[in-house]
């Protein structure tokens, strides 16, 4: 198992060497690199000029880092047929720059609008059909990854589209601050867990706030707060112990489905990534006391 960082909380702070020397410095070996303004910007095309590249590639070298992961959000669900072609371009560009950087795994959401889910599902389908192939002939693992105010916000239905391909390459991402919007505020990790199965291949650790509850998030004006998602999806990835997750049943789950050592024919070890994003501030403290839980608890 990889267990890696997500960069967002950096990227906005630094440069990429410092960044890369940073997460080094909290004791990981390994980067998901989420969307960042040079080189895989959300929605857009991607960038990562030479001198970017020879930047990632120097300081990945000076620390011994590895690059485990990327992570792109593009409109492959549309629910325009122009936005779905311009992220299937997207996509075949952030393969060829995978490939180059030798990463194989790839992590995404399922994009799209709640208020159009048929049309959105129907998109996904079309890119999917469109992108596997390409996924197959380069070996890379694409993680999949339901977000709050996506087309499909449920853990089940989203397994249930990974695996209705039965393919190597197409794998799930269970994301824990996502977890009350999968199953509509239960909070049942280890079902939600079980469920995925075979197919989880990667994990994001954070904690949040359980949006159901009457007065964990208060927005204005007041009709914010209604329960219809067509209105506001809100969520936070504060470290963990700060929030409503339960990550003793999440824990124990992975334990039980021996989830540090899962390999997969494509993309290799499973990866369990930290995705702190709030207390910026803090992060000199809770990156390195995230990255010692997942080694306390999955690594015994």
């Amino acid at each position: 198992m990889k267990i890696a960082f997500d960069v967002d909380v950096l990227a906005k702070q630094m440069s990429i060497n410092d960044m890369v020397h940073q997460v080094a410095d909290w004791g990981y070996k390994y980067i998901e690199q989420s969307p960042h303004p040079r080189i895989n910007p959300f929605y857009k095309h991607p960038l990562f000029s030479r001198e970017c590249e020879m930047e990632y590639r120097k300081a990945l070298a000076e620390t011994g880092v590895e690059i485990s992961s990327f992570i792109v959000v593009y409109r492959w669900s549309g629910p325009t047929e122009e936005q779905r072609k311009m992220a299937v371009a997207n996509w075949r560009k952030i393969v060829e720059i995978a490939v180059n950087m030798g990463v194989q795994v790839i992590n995404t959401e399922l994009s799209g609008d709640p208020n159009q889910q048929e049309i959105c599902n129907g998109m996904w389908f079309r890119s999917v059909d469109e992108l596997l192939p390409l996924f197959e002939k380069e070996r890379i693992r694409v993680e999949i990854q339901s977000h709050p105010w996506d087309f499909c916000e449920l853990n089940n239905e989203t397994c249930d589209l990974v695996k209705s391909y039965r393919s190597d390459n197409l794998k799930y991402v269970y994301s824990a601050p996502h977890g009350f919007f999968y199953d509509q505020g239960k909070g049942d990790v280890r079902s939600m867990l079980r469920y995925a199965g075979d197919d989880l291949s990667h994990v994001l650790f954070a904690d949040t706030f359980n949006q159901t509850k009457d007065c964990r998030y208060i927005l204005n004006p007041p009709w914010l707060n209604r329960m219809g998602k067509e209105d506001v999806a809100v969520h936070q990835h504060n470290p963990m112990g700060e929030g409503d997750v339960d990550f003793s049943g999440i824990f124990d789950e992975l334990r039980n489905m021996d989830f540090a050592n899962r390999t997969f024919k494509a993309g290799g070890e499973a990866i369990s990534c930290v995705s702190i994003f709030g207390y910026p501030e803090r992060m000199d403290v809770e990156a390195p006391r995230a990255r010692e839980i997942i080694e306390k608890e999955l690594e015994k």
